[in-house]
């Protein structure tokens, strides 16, 4: 095992003089092609390339001697850190940061910074990382090869965003562009870069807050708000009582992309917005189709509206992670259900509707639950009965997904 490991960041600017002294001492140094070219990596020691952080970590811990590795910005945030301290490999480390390369793109931008999403993206995680850009206004995203400015605005057709792309920071060849989201795929981007995706129609405030990302507390308190706060009257699928039934069943979460599909009022669609999902919004009634675009405004959150009649309008939406059919029947489940979303929630209002759903569910391969949900509500005044609801409330999980 190495006598010593330290950690390097590197960010452009001078090696400090621990930086120097650590390069100076190593018998082995890792690093990417340009960290190898430094003046200051000494010629005898042996040079690993730094392509797969795992193997690197094995050389290192294998070498007898002073180990150094380099990497861009600061290693400690989503960088080497983690795979050098990873238990296989038993490595203690010294780490001398440096700035980190998304805050040093938001310092090319003149950008504060404390109200964003950092995200990072690799081939599998690109989808998640695109529905983080879709629920934000203003989200940084690591890339990597395969998962870089053209995919990003590709995966995000029909919403637009404005991407500052920030190519080889800190290098001879560093470059600044801002592009639309829409024009990103034109180009060809070197690596590595940051991208910054920035707008929307809830534009991030300017007064700054007490943590870092979306302010949980920006909103009202709540997981779901009364009919009150959607101005007035709901539709039966939308009353809170079935609204938290089906929150809970699906727990739309960060990365998710939510289909609501007979979105009404917006209720259902904002409050998944609110739990940090993307979203995307159906409704045939343009009507609809405008307060929900009123009621995403009112609460700060971010929404893809789509104006169209299900089943047919879903063929070109993105593939969603969990589903809500607020309308339709068993034909837009069943065309929902071929698109293997995760998890699926839908009502009925009769026993024969929520059978013809269930084995709808069923025969896709779904594990299905239903419930028989009567909700009473009471004036306290006079705790006299003033308004009374009954559903069946249906639920379908596809045991091949993880959850």
């Amino acid at each position: 095992m190495a006598d010593r490991v330290t950690v390097i960041g590197w960010d452009g600017s001078p090696l400090t003089a621990a930086a120097r002294a650590a390069l100076g001492a190593a018998t082995l140094v890792a690093g990417a092609p340009h960290h190898l070219e430094l003046p200051e990596v000494p010629a005898g020691a042996e040079r690993v390339r730094l392509g797969s952080a795992a193997l690197a970590a094995r050389r290192v811990a294998g070498h007898r001697g002073t180990a150094v590795v380099l990497a861009d910005g600061d290693p400690g945030f989503f960088g080497v850190v983690r795979t050098l301290r990873a238990p296989e490999f038993g490595l203690e480390v010294e780490v001398v940061p440096a700035v980190s390369s998304v805050a040093a793109a938001f310092a090319r931008a003149g950008m504060p910074w404390d109200d964003a999403q950092v995200v990072v993206a690799h081939r599998r995680t690109l989808r998640r990382a695109v529905n983080v850009c879709r629920a934000h206004s203003k989200v940084a995203v690591l890339t990597s090869p395969g998962a870089g400015p053209a995919e990003l605005g590709l995966l995000m057709e029909g919403v637009h965003r404005t991407f500052v792309i920030c190519e080889e920071l800190g290098t001879a060849r560093e470059q600044v562009s801002v592009v639309t989201s829409d024009k990103a795929a034109d180009h060809t981007w070197r690596d590595p870069n940051v991208v910054i995706v920035i707008g929307g129609p809830a534009a991030a405030g300017e007064s700054g807050g007490w943590i870092a990302g979306r302010d949980p507390a920006a909103g009202p308190r709540g997981w779901t708000l009364p009919a009150e706060a959607y101005g007035g009257e709901l539709g039966e699928g939308e009353r809170e009582p079935l609204r938290v039934s089906q929150l809970a069943r699906l727990g739309p979460r960060p990365g998710d992309l939510v289909w609501d599909i007979g979105c009404g009022s917006g209720a259902f669609a904002t409050e998944a917005a609110r739990a940090g999902a993307g979203v995307i919004a159906v409704d045939g009634d343009p009507r609809a189709c405008a307060r929900t675009e009123s009621t995403a405004r009112r609460y700060g959150v971010q929404l893809q509206i789509v104006h169209g009649t299900a089943p047919h309008v879903l063929e070109d939406l993105p593939e969603p992670d969990v589903v809500r059919v607020g309308g339709g029947g068993a034909a837009v489940v069943t065309a929902v259900a071929d698109r293997r979303p995760q998890r699926i929630v839908t009502h009925a209002a009769t026993r024969d509707a929520a059978e013809r759903i269930g084995r709808e569910l069923t025969e896709h391969g779904y594990t299905v639950e239903c419930a028989l949900l009567q909700s009473v509500e009471l004036d306290t005044r006079a705790w006299t009965e003033t308004e009374r609801s009954v559903a069946f409330l249906l639920s379908g999980v596809l045991p091949a997904r993880t959850p």
